[in-house]
């Protein structure tokens, strides 16, 4: 409310207008503070209240009288006034008063609390207990989990399905709070994180019209901040009952667009627990990383979709189960129950969020440092478990592994070294004996631009014996799949280090360099390491074809062949690989991590960022 009071007692009106309302007389007493006249102006009212305790001298102001900014409505003799109980006894109405208000709730904020109330899991029990049977957390647990306490600012929150024809108000109150889309802006870590949740006891998670409104406003906050994302997709995708907007196809929805602009621009996560079809599991695919619980189904159409395009009749649990989907690569990290999504959401924020701040380095107890030296066996011929070479470089658990299900030739993951995140692509010899095929390749690659767009130093361990070859593998196409590590790791802009555990042959090893061991920062081997730019034993029948042909006796020319390969061996072998600089040295596994270090000190990408990161 306004004051215009001059030192001499003239009360003034703020505004031009016309007097409403006129309630004092000459002679009466007055407080300060209270409403002497009210002003209407441009369909609001305005009270011009009394600044001083005193007595009315003059009243000038008459009801339905114009007047002009700065006319004296009222005179009032500043003077002591005493009262019984020493408060005002201004009897006007409070609206037309500058009083406090009373201790009652005002109507119009009773009824906005009692909606937002109504959105709570508190006013739901009979939803609540639903999510219960199924052994899963409610949306806004999830959300309550995942962000600091306190951080989360939600918009939209009521929002209603779009089914008012078909609906009571109430009806829709209570069974479709925030329209099944909570969505919001909390802090992880303290970092400002953009958090979706769809929620499922909401008209099973569907994409309705305002929900699909809510994520376009909430996709193009995160964009303007470049802010990361948290998405929580379970749902069963596109919803057929909203009845008041003109809808045919729906093809011209917005938020498949703007969801998948922000990849390579932001860091993406997506979980899923319990069913995820259709839309929502398209939402969940454009994600950076896959997070997926026990019991989950993920589908690019449910069950009614399955059957309506005349491909049989099945059940939910028949269609993408988890197994399935983490052997073939959709899901990159599969835990437990959500609140193991969560856990795995926060390690992976926060390896990513600080790739690129020098300053962010966390506590964490590196592993001896004698243990790296027994990792790769003394014999050339024995297999071992390249997860236990990362396990003796990283921070001890800090790997966090993308994607183990499948393609298990290439490991690929997250982890600290000294604190800081780095990024890991690892041959695994277990496998095909560290042979990159197709699938290996594709998922280096895809990894690769992740680590690209989000700023993480790259740390290749390698030991291969080069790309997979034979008919079955030109089968797979791995002309085309294997060349894809070459043109991504020729491109990448943040630095890279390779490290040689134990064989590097061929195109093979150099993909795992970027393309040439001239390329990373670093190409250093361990003890263990040989080199050649093919298998020895190939090159060895390839370049000695005529001395192994002129040998008649077969044993003879067998202890030539044997020569011949340990000839090659020891010209291979690291020692002498680094006498004439193919490589930068060959040192004790135990310094190794002083070598990462030299990933560390990065600069930011000055360049253009990343368009986007390949889904596959």
């Amino acid at each position: 409310m306004s004051t215009h009071e001059a030192p001499h007692g003239s009360v003034r009106s703020p505004v031009p207008g016309t007097v409403a309302i006129v309630n004092v007389s000459p002679g009466d007493t007055v407080l300060a503070g209270r409403a002497l006249v009210v002003v209407e102006s441009m369909k609001m009212e305005y009270p011009v209240v009394a600044a001083v305790d005193g007595t009315v001298e003059l009243v000038t102001a008459e009801v339905g009288a114009q007047v002009a900014a700065g006319d004296v409505l009222v005179r009032v003799a500043p003077s002591p006034v005493d009262t019984p109980d020493g408060t005002s006894t201004d009897e006007a109405d409070p609206a037309h008063s500058g009083d406090a208000p009373s201790d009652d709730v005002r109507a119009d904020l009773t009824a906005v609390l009692e909606r937002h109330r109504r959105t709570t899991d508190a006013a739901r029990p009979a939803a609540v207990a639903r999510r219960r049977e199924r052994g899963q957390r409610t949306a806004r647990e999830n959300i309550e989990d995942l962000v600091d306490a306190g951080s989360f600012v939600e918009y939209g929150p009521l929002l209603l399905a779009a089914q008012r024809s078909r609906r009571s108000i109430e009806e829709l109150v209570d069974r479709t709070p925030a329209d099944g889309l909570v969505a919001g802006i909390g802090t992880v870590d303290g970092r400002p994180t953009a958090v979706l949740a769809y929620d499922a006891t909401v008209l099973a998670g569907t994409q309705g019209h305002f929900n699909h409104r809510k994520k376009d406003r909430m996709f193009e906050i995160v964009e303007h901040r470049g802010l990361p994302v948290v998405f929580f997709t379970e749902g069963g995708g596109g919803r057929p009952g909203d009845t008041d907007v003109p809808i045919v196809s729906g093809l011209d929805v917005m938020a498949f667009h703007l969801f998948a602009r922000l990849s390579g621009q932001v860091p993406m996560v997506g979980i899923a627990s319990g069913r995820c079809f259709a839309g929502n599991a398209a939402l969940l695919g454009c994600c950076d990383v896959v997070i997926a619980t026990e019991g989950t189904n993920i589908g690019m159409g449910g069950p009614a979709m399955v059957e309506g395009g005349g491909l049989g009749s099945f059940t939910p649990e028949q269609i993408g189960p988890l197994d399935e989907q983490v052997a073939n690569g959709v899901v990159d990290v599969a835990v437990a129950d959500e609140a193991a999504a969560v856990a795995a959401a926060r390690r992976y924020l926060d390896l990513v969020g600080t790739a690129a701040d020098t300053a962010s380095a966390r506590p964490t107890t590196a592993p001896p440092v004698e243990s790296m030296r027994d990792v790769v066996p003394v014999s050339r011929r024995l297999a071992y478990d390249v997860h236990d070479a990362i396990g003796s470089i990283v921070d001890e658990g800090s790997l966090l592994e993308l994607r183990a299900g499948w393609a298990p030739g290439m490991v690929t993951g997250l982890a600290r070294c000294d604190g800081r995140s780095i990024a890991i692509v690892a041959n695994n010899p277990m496998h095909l004996g560290g042979a990159i095929d197709a699938d290996g390749a594709d998922k280096a690659a895809r990894f690769l631009q992740l680590c690209d767009a989000h700023r993480l130093p790259v740390l290749f361990l390698c030991d291969t014996p080069g790309f997979m070859v034979g008919p079955e593998a030109e089968r797979a196409a791995t002309v085309r799949h294997v060349s894809r590590m070459f043109v991504v790791g020729a491109n990448l802009r943040v630095p890279i280090g390779t490290i040689i555990l134990r064989k590097a042959y061929g195109l093979g090893a150099m993909a795992m360099a970027g393309g040439s061991f001239r390329v990373p920062r670093f190409v250093v081997a361990w003890p263990t390491g040989e080199l050649g730019g093919m298998g020895l034993e190939g090159a060895v029948r390839l370049g000695f074809r005529d001395e192994l042909a002129a040998e008649p006796d077969e044993v003879a020319r067998e202890r030539l062949f044997e020569r011949l390969v340990a000839a090659a061996y020891d010209n291979g072998a690291a020692l002498n690989t680094a006498t004439i600089g193919e490589i930068d040295d060959v040192i004790d596994p135990a310094t190794t991590r002083r070598w990462i270090a030299l990933l560390d000190d990065h600069v930011p990408v000055a360049s253009p960022r990343r368009n986007f990161v390949d889904t596959w």
